[in-house]
């Protein structure tokens, strides 16, 4: 028979464990949605650089000139 102490002892020690490792996965998790967050930002200022480019460029094509 298992006496309470014992039954009390592995309920906790069950709870710390997976509260260790839930703790390592958010970890896990938070870091991969700041990578994420970053390369989408990234990304973004990218496209918005090849679009000001792009603008800048047909900008001078239109240029007439005075001659």
């Amino acid at each position: 028979m298992v006496n309470e102490s014992e039954v009390k002892d592995t309920i906790q020690v069950a709870t710390d464990v997976t509260v260790d490792h839930l703790g390592r996965i958010a970890s896990i998790i938070a870091g991969a949605v700041r990578d994420i967050a970053q390369e989408l930002g990234s990304w973004a200022n990218d496209i918005l650089e090849a679009r000001d480019t792009a603008q800048r460029s047909r900008a001078d094509e239109t240029v007439v000139d005075p001659e």
